[in-house]
């Protein structure tokens, strides 16, 4: 049983081993759960769309699923709510893992819908994550990501103080994150953001400017704290 979800976990990925200490039992009853959720990724076919092994929680919602689109092995947590309402929609690379409990939207109104939301392959974002896609949000390939993450590529006006915020209107500069990057838990990414390849975010940082790459980034706000040098 062991070999089974050894071969099927390695084309998620190729350095996957089971502990040890694990019983042969907690591996049937994990791989018993583990292939509900593929049957469950499986009725993406009743929607027109191809699964391509999708590994589906209980509680998904997705909204504007004609501009949803993923690739192989997408695994998706429990109520993680996905809505594509935007001009570019929601693309997911292959291998996207979405932690429990978390909102990729790309917009929440009809009167100006935005543009979309497109994450790399081999990205992993944990529990409680918060991706908004109004102004654009690009992740790069290979990126790995902490609890309660949230990005905001949208900004509000809010200079006149006779008139209500709400009403003032917003801007949208887009955020980029490049390439095999760590983001820690309760990071919050604003609006016209630029991070380069390889940097490493540190845990509640609050980011209101870009980075180059292979920085070590931290701080609210977030500042750069620390190089990584090639060895």
């Amino acid at each position: 049983m062991k070999n089974i979800l050894i071969h099927f976990v390695r084309k998620r990925n190729p350095n996957f081993t089971i502990d040890t200490s694990l019983s042969t039992w907690f591996v049937i009853g994990f791989i018993l759960s583990l292939g509900l959720k593929v049957l469950r990724g499986s009725t993406m076919l009743f929607f027109g769309k191809n699964p391509k092994g999708m590994i589906l929680s209980s509680g998904v919602s997705m909204t504007c699923m004609s501009r949803i689109s993923w690739g192989k092995y997408t695994k998706i947590g429990k109520n993680v709510k996905l809505s594509g309402l935007g001009k570019e929609g929601i693309t997911l690379g292959d291998n996207v893992s979405i932690g429990d409990y978390s909102q990729v939207i790309v917009a929440t109104t009809l009167q100006d819908i935005g543009l979309g939301i497109k994450i790399g392959n081999n990205v992993g974002m944990g529990e409680f994550g918060y991706l908004g896609g109004a102004g654009g949000l690009s992740i790069g390939d290979d990126c790995i990501i902490g609890q309660y993450f949230s990005c905001h590529p949208e900004n509000h006006y809010f200079s006149d103080a006779d008139q209500l915020i709400r009403h003032q209107g917003v801007h949208r500069k887009g955020i980029e994150i490049g390439k095999n990057c760590w983001i820690g838990s309760k990071v919050t990414i604003l609006d016209g953001v630029t991070i380069g390849d390889g940097c490493v975010v540190a845990a509640g940082a609050v980011v209101h400017q870009s980075f180059p790459s292979n920085v070590v980034i931290g701080g609210v706000p977030a500042k750069v704290l620390g190089q990584r040098i090639a060895s």
